[in-house]
């Protein structure tokens, strides 16, 4: 493939997928500087890859599954321990009333989960089936469905402890 042919499909594939990216980006990354980081580690992950794409899977499950891999080595490899101080975390709990800061509060808590779970987790808010999230994380369905089931009690239990705060 020359440069041309591959910088054409990269940013084709880019203009129609930048929003999946930002969401995993979002995720893994808290701060704008690290989601800005991130996003453009994922950005060139994917430069690098489509000479290997070989249309056995859908382009958005392969894009996807490259950017989990690379926010999961970036999160590993930058060993930032989330700290949430008692003010940090009463101001997402008070924000948690309004649109944006429940969606905030919701990326916080998905960021708490383990790589697998937090995966799992951003699949199903895009609407992938069992299924798919299975084959893109290596997993069977059964597997997926009980993770699924108990990430969805874990933030349950959390959004009623908060509650139950104030």
């Amino acid at each position: 493939m020359t440069d041309e042919a591959q910088s054409k499909v990269f940013n084709q594939w880019l203009d129609s997928h930048k929003a999946l990216l930002f969401k995993v980006v979002r995720a893994y990354a808290f701060t704008a500087d690290d989601r800005d980081d991130l996003f453009q580690e994922v950005s060139i992950q994917v430069w690098r890859s489509i000479p290997k794409f070989r249309n056995e899977s859908a382009v958005t499950t392969w894009i996807y599954r490259i950017a989990l891999n690379t926010s999961l080595k970036w999160k590993a490899k930058e060993q930032k321990v989330l700290t949430e101080n008692k003010l940090d975390h009463h101001r997402v709990v008070v924000a948690q009333d309004e649109p944006d800061g429940r969606i905030e509060w919701l990326y916080r808590q998905i960021g708490q989960l383990n790589g697998i779970d937090r995966s799992l987790c951003l699949l199903l808010l895009d609407g992938f089936s069992y299924k798919e999230m299975g084959e893109m994380l290596g997993i069977t369905e059964g597997h997926v469905a009980v993770k699924v089931h108990r990430v969805k009690k874990y933030l349950s239990e959390q959004s009623k402890a908060i509650e139950h705060e104030f």
